[in-house]
């Protein structure tokens, strides 16, 4: 397992967790993404395992698999890549301008359409509200961009259901040939969950995963959010695999006792999977939802 520390938390923060349904052909088997050595707490698997046979061919699992859910980033910046490390800096910090008007259009729907078949159309997002989705601080002093134009035009996005075309805006950045991007229709709403969350803890320590960070290209690895304290050894995280579904279950190893600061530290965790991701669901096993794609503290979470 690889963990690399992203940030200092200094609150708790909610998570939205991406699941694979469980096969109804057999058990599955668990991966070990952590560090400390010995099997998992069995409370810790007994839930994976609950959570799993509870999507399995439940109402939700059907919505999620005829849904459209984002996972990947909302907004796509330049595809030349910044000029200078000025203009990232002003991409990273939302310090954005605009110089004219953004267009209205009467369009309220937009489709989606996946690579392999199926579309799906959803609300259309106004141009104004996509562009203070990013564009976030206006302070002359410091390097910034402007926004010269936008129009309606259509992006690439990884979903769910795997790659789909999407609307987006396309908002032209004074000085770059190619447009910055942001996808501009809105996810599905998230099934409710067949099983009810357990408490932070409960079942030997069991905690959530905060977010799917990345996803190897051959899909036989993925990265996510996990949390700890100041006084253990860093974050564990296991997943069970099955046909249809990975759910995800977090602990912290050799927690310590004794005076210790308040503070959540959050880490990227790489978890090697069995069989590659593919169009299996990843679940959180604490709180029984999906896990969404995003950045800490990210101003585009891959759903609300």
């Amino acid at each position: 397992m690889n963990t690399q520390a992203n940030r200092v938390v200094g609150r708790l923060l909610t998570p939205l967790l991406a699941v694979c349904l469980l096969a109804g052909c057999g058990g599955g088997r668990s991966t070990d993404g952590g560090r400390a050595s010995g099997q998992p707490a069995p409370a810790q698997e007994k839930r994976a395992r609950e959570v799993a046979d509870a999507w399995r061919e439940s109402e939700a699992a059907a919505a999620w698999n005829q849904g459209y859910y984002p996972m990947a980033d909302a907004i796509q910046p330049v595809d030349s890549g910044w000029h200078t490390t000025a203009d990232e800096r002003a991409y990273k910090t939302g310090n954005i301008f605009l110089s004219d008007s953004l267009p209205t259009t009467a369009i309220t729907q937009g489709t989606v359409k996946w690579r392999d078949g199926g579309s799906l159309n959803r609300p259309l997002m106004e141009a104004t509200k996509a562009y203070q989705s990013f564009a976030r601080t206006h302070n002359a002093e410091r390097p910034r961009l402007t926004v010269t134009a936008a129009k309606l035009g259509e992006t690439t996005l990884t979903t769910s259901r795997g790659p789909a075309t999407v609307p987006a805006w396309l908002f032209t950045i004074e000085g770059y040939d190619a447009p910055l991007k942001r996808v501009a229709v809105t996810p599905s709403p998230l099934p409710e969950p067949p099983i009810e969350p357990t408490p932070e803890g409960f079942a030997d320590g069991i905690r959530s995963v905060t977010r799917l960070a990345g996803t190897a290209v051959d899909g036989r690895s993925i990265t996510v959010g996990a949390t700890h304290g100041a006084c253990d050894d860093g974050p564990v995280v296991r997943a069970l695999e099955t046909d249809e579904s990975i759910v995800l279950y977090a602990s912290v190893a050799r927690e310590r006792s004794g005076p210790c600061t308040a503070q959540l530290i959050e880490q990227n965790v790489t978890l090697k999977l069995r069989q590659p991701l593919a169009h299996r669901i990843l679940l959180d096993a604490r709180t029984g939802r999906p896990v969404p794609y995003g950045l800490p503290n990210g101003p585009t979470p891959s759903w609300t």
